[in-house]
């Protein structure tokens, strides 16, 4: 089992901890109704992908 030699100062841990920040969702806007979605993912509003539609909007019965 590995064991630290030496301890290692708040400022040194910190400094390796500096890129662990969460970034913001990137989001495109849909090719078909323009809303913003995620990116390779079915629109949530419309159901196209790629220009395709992929989800059947429900119809009333």
């Amino acid at each position: 089992m590995a064991v630290p030699r030496h301890r290692m100062s708040n400022a040194r841990k910190n400094s390796r901890r500096a890129h662990h920040a969460k970034k913001p969702k990137h989001c495109s806007p849909c090719s078909n109704c323009g809303t913003q979605r995620m990116p390779h993912r079915i629109c949530p509003s419309c159901g196209y992908y790629n220009r395709r539609p992929v989800l059947r909007e429900a119809t009333e019965e």
